[in-house]
């Protein structure tokens, strides 16, 4: 168990008496730990036609929201019981997204296609899209292309996986490596999210959603900072503050 690991359970223990009773009649998890090329990564699988997905930023002050405590009392206020999140694209220095975001339909920051430095600028970058109950991840220019009005959405880079090829940026010997965490749809339409349990370079983790997951499409959300939410786990990464984040829930 890495020291993330071990300081997320410490975050989690009162409440696994709770979540083991919540979880015990489910039939299966939608997180689980899996191994690649001598990699560890929590992996998370979600059919968004049966569990709804949603993206999160501020509060109804207009604050934001920042760790995924606070996101579980929010939910918990309205009767739901938070299950899964993790962090879902970048943002500045106010927690707020600096790519395109949209929230239940309405767009809150329109889309970035500027050039410029770091990993969101380089391109191509991509959307992750939730829409009627389908999910994509679509390069930026092809989501411009495809005139697509999502319920969610969050624009993040680089691209991890392009039309099942890797970013054409990335070299398979690069040794730049830190925890990293991404999202991927497949064939099929499941949405993946993927968080490296150990630094790995982005070739490694291209390899993985490509090679190992058959993701057609996959994001990188970022590094670092890459938190994860989850019940069946007993996770609850509190780190540092967060500005955009994906969710699940279940109704109480």
């Amino acid at each position: 168990m890495t020291a993330r690991r071990r300081l997320a359970a410490l975050l989690l223990a009162p409440l696994v008496a709770v979540w083991v009773l919540a979880t015990s009649g489910r039939a299966d998890a939608a997180c689980s730990t899996q191994e690649h090329e001598g990699n560890s990564y929590d992996v998370c699988r979600f059919d968004p036609a049966k569990q709804p997905l949603e993206l999160f930023n501020l509060n109804e002050d207009g604050e934001p929201i920042a760790n995924f405590s606070a996101l579980a009392a929010r939910l918990a206020g309205d009767g739901k019981r938070l299950t899964f999140a993790m962090n879902a694209g970048m943002f500045d220095d106010k927690l707020r997204p600096i790519g395109l975001y949209v929230e239940r339909g309405q767009t809150l920051k329109k889309l970035n296609r500027r050039n410029g430095f770091g990993n969101f600028h380089l391109k191509p970058n991509g959307v992750f899209l939730i829409a009627g109950g389908k999910a994509a991840v679509m390069d930026t220019e092809a989501f411009v292309k495809a005139g697509l009005k999502p319920d969610f959405a969050t624009q993040s880079g680089p691209m991890l996986v392009i039309n099942g090829r890797i970013h054409p940026k990335f070299s398979e010997t690069g040794t730049s490596a830190k925890v990293r965490n991404g999202v991927g749809v497949t064939a099929s339409g499941e949405v993946v999210f993927v968080l490296s349990e150990n630094a790995v370079t982005f070739h490694r983790f291209a390899r993985f959603f490509r090679d190992a997951l058959a993701t057609p499409n996959a994001l990188f959300l970022d590094g670092t900072i890459s938190s994860l939410y989850s019940t069946d786990l007993r996770r609850n990464d509190g780190f540092l503050p967060l500005g955009p984040m994906v969710g699940a829930y279940e109704a109480r």
